[in-house]
This record gives structure tokens, C-alpha cells and sequence, in this order.
């Protein structure tokens, strides 16, 4: 169906008349003739004839509800082919859902997809204002000029209404003080809290994340949360890590009641009761209850293609819960809905050789379907062709997978990569970069890193240090200049994107 020009002429009432048009026709695809003749005339003949040949094609007309319903359930696929169809159209919220699915895919070719679909849209949409500043925020080497384009954009889509904007915002000013030397970050929280923002609370939990203070102020958080529970759902996933954290089950076990009735009505997404399986099945949390959560698990499973996965962790994780044929299952589930996660699994099954028998081929497939999506792939990868697994050692290949696991946040992959350097398995060593990467490695806090730092620094002579110690500096500015990729920033900012879907 292709809409005539002048359907697209940029006046301002005719914008907003149309567009109210739209929506009612995407979500009422219904219409009668009698609707349609009461249209023509209270419409004018303009929106008649929009009404008209947009009404002519509607047994096919794609969905962007459905397209809503089917993201939430994580069939991206669906979602996708609805929203691709709407945007064409010239649906500005469709190819916000559109660019949405493009970011979730952490592709970077379509990460720079979905910028330029955000910026097509935001002229018209504060949704897309928000959703282009928070890809700015998280925009690796983005420049000081995106950083105070996405504080704008972000300012823009709150004075316009647009929820989610305050958290983008602390983080912007969290990662890149040289940027805003004239905002105190806490002090900025502190005055969206005096003000009642209802996102001023989560901001102050990411700010405790991210100073890493979080254990320090578990008694707010609580607080914090229990507030803002019927407000911000992700608030059942912070509660959850505090009672964790707290040792107190009497607690957890009212959240989840709690957590459970809301899902049932429909005010808790699948993806939240996966959160907070996941909590209770992190041993670095406290005590788990991974009965608990594989209670929460499987009846979302069906619906929610990513707890497959969930489930199949579970099992590798606890294998007392279940055996290998059913971890499998819940892996062909999840490589069915197109989960990297579940290839991520697999990979490392293959990888280990303890569930199933060594095979690094099998491991590599595996692991290569993951990569761009989840940075442990590339960890993997790299300590495929590092060991050389595959017959021999691979030391450029592994280079370049574990350099990008490392500057993604995977610590144990800069001791991988001095292990790669100092060791010269494959390749010939280098003092200075074995040194940099040592250094890095530390941040482990392990013997084994420590002991290999010390090591590689007492055979470095006096002249070579100070240079190995100016390429540290150069390392660590570009990993400053990317952005910071720890679990539960990443889990905290995908979590709260959630609520403005």
C-alpha cells in the first residue's frame, strides 16, 4: 500500500489530526462502512481519503500492538516484521520500536541502524528523543559534543512528558564528569529527590552502584524501592538483591507473593519474574533458592523465550535440579526463539567438557553466533585460539577477541591477555604489553593476577617501565572513553529501558 505525497505534507494540524487517525486505525483495524462514511464527513475529505486508502489494505495492515505484546514475550521476530512494516508507513512510534529491537541486538552495525532511525523520528517524537539520548549515554566514544546532545535531548523528552530520562541522565553524569564539570551528580539527585521525580530514587541506586556503595546502603535502597514498587516494577529485582544480600527469606518470600499476583494481572512483565529468579539463583548474592526460582521460570518459559535459558543455567548451575537432557531442551528452546545466551551456554558446555564431551569446534560455532551480543563470546573466543584448542594457537585471533571482551568489561580477559603476552605461547613476548595488561588485571583482586602483575614488573628493567607504564595510561584513556559495562550497570539500565516500552 503506498500512501499518496501529499499524505506527508509537514502542517502542524494535519500532523496531529492523521496521526490520531492512524493509531486508531492500527489498533481498530475493525472499522465498518458506516464508521467509515461517519469518518468522511467529520473528518474533512483529506482525512477521508487518508482514512480511505489506509482502510484498503487492512486485512494486512501490520500491528503495532501485537508488535507491543510480542516484544514484551521476547519474540522479537514478530515485533520486528510489524514495526518494520508501520515504519515504512511513516509510523514515528513504530520505528521507535523498530530502532528499540535494533539496540537490543548490541550488533554494532545495527546500533548505527538504529541511531540514525532514532534521529529520523525524534523531530516529531519526544519517544525517540529519549530513546536517542540514552543511545548517546551508552554510546561507545561518543565525543563531548553527543554527551550535550543527549543531556539536551534528554531534557527535551522530560519537559515533553516522556518518562525514563532522569536515569540516562545520572549516568551521563556519573561516566563523563569532565563533560559537566559544573554538576555535582549527587547533589543533582538529591534535588530530584527533594522535588518528588519519580525516577530520582533509582537514580540515587545507580549512583550507589556506580560509586560501588551499594552494600553501604542496602537500608535505602529498600526504602527507596518499596516506595516506587507499584510505580517501577524493576524495583521487585532491587528489593530481591537486598533481601539477598540481608539473609532475610521472610522478606524474599512476601516479595515474590507479591511479585507473583501483580504478573498475574498483568502489571509485572515476564522479564522482571526472570530478574528475579535470576537473583535468588546468584550465589554471589547470599544463600539461593534456586528451587524458587525455577518455580518462577517455568511457567513464563512459553511466553518469555529467555527464560529457556534461565532454566537451562539453573541446571547448569545447580545440576541437582534436573539432568542434561532437559538442560538441552531448555537450549534448543532458547536457540529457537533466537537467544544468544543459549549459544553462549552451549558454547561453553562444549568449551568445559563437563556435561558433555570436549569438542572446541562445536564450542566455536557456538560462541561465534554470540558474538556482538554477548561479551563473554568473545572471552571464550579468544582463550579458544590463545590454548589453541584447535590444533594450534591462534595469537592475532585471540588478540583481537579478547582485547574487545576486555574493553567490554570481561576483567578475567586482561589476564588472559598478559598470560598471552608474557607467556609468548604462539607468538613472541612482549615485556611492555604483558606489563599493561597485568596492571589491568588486578581489578580481579585475585592471587593468581597479583602474583603474574609482580612477576612481569621485577623483569622489567628501570627504562622499559616508564614506557610500558605510558602505554597503561593510553589503555586505560580508551577504555575511559568507553562506556563502563559492568553487570549490574548494564542489568539496572536494561531493566529500567523497560518501562517506557
Amino acid at each position: 500500500m503506498t500512501t499518496p505525497n501529499f499524505l506527508n505534507t509537514p502542517h502542524p494540524l494535519w500532523e496531529r489530526a492523521c496521526s490520531r487517525m492512524r493509531l486508531n486505525i492500527q489498533n481498530q483495524c475493525s472499522l465498518t462502512h458506516r464508521f467509515r462514511e461517519q469518518a468522511r464527513s467529520h473528518m474533512g475529505s483529506l482525512c477521508a481519503v487518508a482514512l480511505a486508502v489506509s482502510l484498503a489494505g487492512c486485512a494486512g495492515l501490520p500491528d503495532q500492538r501485537l508488535a507491543n505484546e510480542a516484544l514484551k514475550r521476547g519474540d522479537t521476530a514478530t515485533a520486528a516484521a510489524n514495526y518494520r512494516q508501520l515504519a515504512d508507513l511513516g509510523y514515528s512510534e513504530a520505528q521507535v520500536g523498530l530502532a528499540d529491537i535494533q539496540v537490543d541486538s548490541r550488533d554494532p552495525a545495527q546500533m548505527k541502524q538504529a541511531e540514525a532511525t532514532y534521529r529520523a523520528a525524534a523531530s516529531v517524537s519526544p519517544r525517540a528523543q529519549a530513546r536517542l539520548g540514552r543511545l548517546l549515554v551508552a554510546k561507545p566514544g561518543a565525543t563531548e559534543a553527543e554527551h550535550h546532545e543527549a543531556e539536551t535531548l534528554l531534557k527535551k523528552a522530560a519537559a515533553a512528558g516522556e518518562g525514563n530520562t532522569l536515569i540516562p541522565l545520572a549516568m551521563l553524569y556519573l561516566q563523563y564528569p569532565h563533560s559537566f564539570p559544573n554538576v555535582n551528580a549527587q547533589q543533582q539527585i538529591s534535588q530530584w529527590r527533594a522535588e518528588n521525580k519519580p525516577e530520582a530514587g533509582l537514580a540515587q541506586v545507580l549512583l550507589y552502584r556506580t560509586q560501588g556503595t551499594y552494600d553501604q546502603h542496602l537500608d535505602d535502597v529498600e526504602k527507596i524501592c518499596k516506595a516506587a514498587l507499584n510505580t517501577s516494577d524493576i524495583c521487585y529485582v532491587e528489593l530481591a538483591t537486598v533481601y539477598q544480600k540481608q539473609a532475610k527469606p521472610e522478606q524474599q518470600a512476601e516479595l515474590i507473593k507479591q511479585m507473583q499476583a501483580a504478573h498475574a494481572r498483568g502489571s509485572v512483565s515476564a522479564q522482571r519474574v526472570d530478574s528475579v529468579a535470576r537473583v535468588l539463583a546468584d550465589s554471589t548474592l547470599g544463600k539461593t533458592d534456586e528451587k524458587t526460582a525455577q518455580s518462577l521460570l517455568e511457567p513464563i518459559a512459553p511466553g518469555y523465550p529467555a527464560s529457556w535459558v534461565s532454566l537451562a543455567q539453573l541446571l547448569y548451575d545447580f545440576p541437582e535440579l534436573g539432568d542434561v537432557d532437559q538442560m538441552m531442551k531448555y537450549l534448543d528452546n532458547g536457540r529457537a526463539a533466537d537467544q544468544p545466551r543459549a549459544e553462549l551456554l552451549l558454547g561453553k558446555l562444549y568449551f568445559e567438557g563437563k556435561l558433555v564431551p570436549a569438542d572446541a569446534k562445536v564450542a566455536e560455532a557456538h560462541f561465534q553466533k554470540a558474538v556482538g551480543r554477548e561479551v563473554a563470546a568473545d572471552y571464550y573466543l579468544g582463550q579458544i585460539y590463545r590454548r589453541g584448542y584447535l590444533g594450534k594457537v591462534y595469537p592475532q585471533k585471540a588478540l583481537d577477541h579478547l582485547l574487545t571482551a576486555a574493553r567490554n568489561g570481561q576483567n578475567s580477559a586482561d589476564f588472559a591477555i598478559a598470560q598471552l603476552f608474557s607467556q609468548g605461547k604462539g607468538t613472541k613476548p612482549d615485556p611492555l604489553n604483558a606489563y599493561v595488561f597485568s596492571q589491568l588485571a588486578l581489578a580481579q583482586n585475585t592471587p593468581q593476577a597479583t602474583e603474574l602483575a609482580q612477576t612481569i614488573q621485577t623483569q622489567l628493567p628501570p627504562d622499559r617501565l616508564a614506557e610500558a607504564q605510558r602505554l597503561l595510561k593510553q589503555e586505560q584513556a580508551v577504555r575511559g572513553a568507553l562506556s563502563p559495562n559492568t553487570p549490574e550497570l548494564h542489568t539496572l539500565q536494561e531493566e529500567v529501558s523497560e518501562e517506557s516500552q
